[in-house]
């Protein structure tokens, strides 16, 4: 499916800040779903250009997908106040979007560290989101870091790349320098996939100039104690329906972290846990003919 140009426009956020999004236009706008409110993608990283996520393997071809910028990265502004990068504040950023857009219940679809966004954005304004679907999300937001990423790197240690990985993994909590960091995160770059081909190469080619230290390092920091505990307890009583995506071989997040994260919606009018096979921590970039599909089919439900 051949990628079409998205076009960035600008809007206006809480304090006044100028932010940046882009606009995916349906390819098929008689196809079912297209003409329905567009799907919000949230980027994660943290701290990473949303230009990674790409149309999300063909997502566009039945919906149009409106991708923010988050303050500091891509075409948006640096934050006046660190303050500003965590994520509870970014949730605010998409409230101003969904505002801006004229949009009464809009579908939320988050990747990685954009999907703790989402579940504050979901906690605080429960009644915008009509579905909401989190790709590779982890868990530390549940307070809970499950080991099960850690055993699906280990049992990939015949593959090619692997000893080089396992050593830049290990080095990455001694170093401070972000450019170190950034190298580092380089060699261990195929850990992310499920298999290490030409297009899980250019994909992975594009972090290095995407990732903004001030961004990623605030991201979760001044979200105290008491208020992680009021986001979880809002999100219990949340109603709309919810699909976790993971994948077997996603050595990032694994499969564990999706089922916290799913555990913390009892009250969801629908929950679907699906875990791809033969896919990693970007699944429309291994298996787009499988991730799309099952996005679309939860959002036509």
């Amino acid at each position: 499916m051949e990628p079409h140009a998205a076009h960035t426009s600008r809007y206006v956020s809480y304090d006044a800040a100028e932010l940046a999004y882009r606009v995916l236009e349906a390819r098929t706008t008689d196809a079912p779903g297209a003409s329905g409110p567009p799907i919000v993608c949230l980027a994660g990283g943290p701290g990473r250009d949303a230009a990674y996520l790409g149309d999300l393997g063909g997502l566009d071809a039945r919906h149009t997908l409106v991708v923010p910028d988050s303050r500091g990265t891509g075409d948006s502004p640096p934050a006046a106040d660190p303050r500003g990068y965590a994520f509870p504040a970014l949730a605010e950023d998409v409230e101003a979007l969904r505002d801006h857009l004229g949009l009464d219940r809009f579908a939320l679809l988050a990747h990685d560290a954009g999907c703790a966004t989402a579940q504050a954005y979901a906690a605080l304004y429960p009644h915008r989101v009509s579905h909401l679907v989190l790709v590779a999300p982890g868990s530390r937001l549940q307070g809970e870091l499950p080991t099960d990423a850690e055993e699906i790197f280990e049992s990939r240690a015949t593959e090619d790349w692997w000893v080089d990985a396992y050593v830049a993994v290990h080095s990455l909590a001694d170093t401070h320098d972000f450019t170190e960091a950034r190298a580092l995160l380089r060699r261990a770059a195929p850990m992310g996939y499920a298999r290490w081909d030409a297009p899980q190469q250019a994909h992975a080619a594009s972090e290095d100039g995407q990732l903004h230290p001030v961004p990623r390092i605030a991201f979760w920091q001044g979200v105290d104690e008491p208020a992680r505990l009021a986001l979880l307890d809002h999100l219990r009583s949340a109603t709309f329906p919810l699909l976790i995506v993971t994948g077997d071989r996603d050595a990032i997040t694994g499969v564990r972290a999706g089922e916290l994260v799913a555990a913390s919606f009892p009250a969801a009018s629908r929950t679907e846990v699906r875990t791809l096979y033969g896919v990693g921590h970007y699944p429309w970039v291994d298996e787009p003919e499988m991730f799309r599909p099952v996005v679309e089919d939860f959002l036509a439900r």
